[in-house]
């Protein structure tokens, strides 16, 4: 614990007279009190009893046992001093919340809680609440959630042989394995059941497979034939992830395209027929790439922006009659990243450029180039030499699988640096909130 930082304290009282004799300053009424020091800041008794209020309502509300009252007050305090400690490193760092960011934070959480933004301020201001306390109270939540990802997103690593060993396991596989709905019509065997008697149970599997072929509704089948539960709802089992199935389902599902019906399927059961009706996730992810190279010329003190566009239209004609692109980006591109590299920027994938970019690289013709255009880095002429089609499923995938297990070590990860902040800061309980 750092004990040796500076802190100011300040002293919040009103004197009564204070032009008055020597004995008119006893008269001090004090109108708040400090309840604890947390570095250079304090948290006072007013803001305490007023979460401690707010705290009420919302248990109140959920129809819970609140606890003991000095229970309560010190987890209340415990969660001022963490807030206290997370907006100081945000306002260390820069992190400040537009107004236009805030007024879309409340109407999130109006559209959450299914009300207009009137209706989820007036509920709040019936608590006791003023339109700017609610403001600040979501500012601060913001710059809180924002200092949480920077600082603790950073502290968790995923390993390749960790992700692999989870899209491997059983609960990997169940999680990221693709949704399907489906029904089905089941002709049972009964046990003991002869040769003849299973023969004709086939016999009667291929009918109602060759109906469904000739379009009769399935789920009219299902309802008539199936010896299944689900007969009476069409056959339909609904939503299940693909893991979720027995295994002679998964091989006959993952070979059917949407609204086809399997050939009859055995199994220790009887005879299945499955039909798919939809399918999320799992299938073939395409994505357009294009491979890009551009120059980059950024107006200065030297060359004004109009002469900045009339340098790329002069280096523009120059590669249009005949020089070569790569060359003239080596010798005046003002991108360190590749320029180097004649320009070339690599296979692109959605989203990795500014908007001005990527437009002029979907709209361009093969091997054009096209005319000076601006984004927030300067101005540019760029060429795009080649696309393809690349199915980035796999990478989908990992990212989904990597994606949840960071947030698996989220949570556990907070809490940590939460207790770290909390060790290297200097805190003072001044008193426990009592007036």
């Amino acid at each position: 614990m750092n004990n040796f930082k500076k802190v100011i304290v300040p002293v919040i009282v009103i004197t009564i007279g204070s032009l008055l004799p020597l004995s008119g300053l006893a008269q001090v009424r004090v109108l708040d009190k400090i309840v604890a020091i947390v570095d250079d800041d304090v948290v006072l008794r007013s803001e305490l009893e007023q979460r401690i209020d707010s705290v009420r309502i919302q248990i109140s509300q959920s129809g819970t046992q609140a606890p003991p009252e000095d229970v309560l007050q010190q987890q209340v305090l415990d969660r001022l001093i963490s807030e206290r400690l997370q907006l100081t490193i945000g306002y260390d760092a820069g992190v400040r919340i537009a107004d236009e960011e805030l007024n879309q934070a409340i109407a999130r959480i109006a559209s959450s809680n299914k009300i207009s933004v009137e209706q989820y301020i007036a509920q709040m201001m019936a608590q006791g609440s003023d339109i700017q306390a609610i403001r600040e109270e979501i500012r601060n939540e913001l710059i809180i959630m924002r200092v949480q990802q920077g600082s603790v997103m950073r502290r968790i690593r995923i390993s390749a042989q960790e992700l692999d060993n989870f899209l491997t396991s059983e609960e990997g596989r169940f999680v990221t394995s693709p949704d399907v709905n489906i029904g089905q019509i089941l002709l049972s065997v009964p046990t003991g059941s002869n040769t003849m008697a299973i023969e004709a149970i086939v016999d009667r599997a291929e009918s109602l497979y060759q109906q469904t072929k000739d379009g009769s509704d399935f789920r009219a089948l299902a309802i008539a034939n199936s010896a299944d539960q689900s007969a009476l709802q069409g056959g339909d089992l609904g939503w299940r992830k693909m893991a979720q199935l027995p295994g002679v389902f998964i091989e006959a599902v993952e070979t059917l395209s949407i609204g086809e019906v399997s050939n009859p399927i055995r199994s220790d059961a009887g005879y299945h027929l499955i039909k798919l009706y939809e399918r999320r996730g799992g299938e073939e992810q395409l994505i357009e790439q294009h491979f890009a190279r551009h120059i980059l010329l950024k107006p200065n003190q030297i060359r004004d922006q109009l002469t900045t566009i009339d340098q790329l239209k002069s280096l523009r004609e120059r590669v249009i009659s005949g020089e070569d692109f790569g060359v003239l980006a080596k010798e005046f591109s003002e991108d360190p990243g590749s320029g180097l590299n004649g320009g070339e920027l690599g296979w692109s994938t959605p989203g990795m450029f500014v908007p001005e970019f990527e437009q002029t690289m979907d709209t361009i013709v093969i091997n054009d180039i096209s005319a000076p255009f601006k984004s927030q880095f300067g101005w540019h002429i760029l060429q795009v030499t080649e696309r393809r089609q690349q199915d980035f499923s796999e990478e989908i995938l990992r990212n989904r699988a990597e994606n949840m297990l960071r947030q698996r070590k989220y949570e556990e990860e907070l809490q940590v640096w939460l207790q770290e902040i909390r060790d290297e800061a200097f805190i003072e309980i001044k008193e426990s909130g009592k007036s």
